[in-house]
């Protein structure tokens, strides 16, 4: 029984002389990182596609187990809207390579105005990719959260591909006011959809945004403590991302979210004991 963890990304300038030994070059910040989560969001990758030997450099500070969960690109996903952009497709899938069984899944993350009546285009778009990956779907159009027929369809869709609805629960950071530029600024670009807590496969995957306040965002995770539970029982393998506004303390809250799953399931593989900041790193 193994739950993956992880955040928004593998390095952030908050954690730097807290949680990871700082500055570190660039080819030894995700090494540092998969000491504390065994899982990242690979948003980089929605900006721009990496060169293959960028991502060596990624396989090479991971174990065989770690997990990304790697972003489609934009040209792909919001400027092509999921077509005519087989070559930034083609070379997307050479570059993650290298990566082998690391990519749990590629993330087709999709504009809010991407709707039910676009879901023919996603269906061909998902069959025509390689069945070598797995893969998983955001959408933000709120009519597949409050209409039942779309909602169904979309899952419908998805399953003939065995992939994944990824929900982006955001609902602890708008149940209150912001308190802090960073909540602020989440508010303007956050989706606001309802919870979803459904699973499609026998590997979930979970983003979830709280507060700056750690109590408050460890309030707002409890009922995902539940349904993490549930699937664990059945025997799924999920990974719970941990987002903040400002993210300063997602390291030690995406552990500590493990550690209460651990809590109601004491059979959970524990994670690894988290590197300090002045330990030298090691290759695995």
């Amino acid at each position: 029984m193994r739950l993956h963890v992880g955040c928004a990304m593998w390095t952030h300038a908050a954690w730097q002389g807290r949680f990871l030994p700082g500055p570190l070059p660039p080819g030894e910040r995700l090494r540092a990182y998969a000491t504390w989560c065994n899982a990242v969001e690979g948003n980089t990758t929605f900006y721009a596609t990496p060169t293959r030997a960028t991502v060596e450099s990624w396989a090479a500070q991971t174990g065989p187990d770690f997990r990304f969960v790697s972003k489609l690109p934009k040209p792909i996903t919001h400027e092509h809207r999921l077509t005519g952009a087989d070559d930034q497709l083609r070379a997307f899938l050479e570059a993650m390579e290298p990566l082998g069984p690391r990519t749990h899944a590629l993330w087709v993350q999709l504009p809010g105005s991407f709707g039910p009546a676009d879901l023919g285009t996603l269906a061909a778009f998902l069959h025509r990719l390689p069945r070598s990956y797995r893969y998983a779907v955001e959408v933000r159009h709120r009519a597949f959260f409050e209409d039942e027929r779309s909602e169904r369809l979309l899952e419908r869709v998805l399953a003939a591909v065995d992939a994944e609805w990824v929900p982006f629960d955001t609902t602890t950071l708008f149940a209150a006011p912001p308190t802090s530029d960073a909540e602020r600024d989440a508010w303007t670009k956050k989706p606001r959809v309802p919870r979803r807590s459904r699973a499609l496969t026998d590997r979930p995957i979970v983003r979830y945004l709280g507060r700056d306040a750690t109590d408050r965002t460890v309030e707002g995770w409890r009922p995902w403590l539940d349904t993490v539970c549930a699937w664990l029982r059945e025997g799924r393998s999920p990974t719970v991302f941990i987002h903040t506004p400002d993210n300063a303390d997602a390291l030690t809250l995406a552990r500590r979210f493990h550690d209460d799953v651990r809590a109601r399931l004491p059979q959970l593989e524990p994670l690894p004991e988290p590197m300090d900041d002045d330990e030298p790193l090691t290759l695995f």
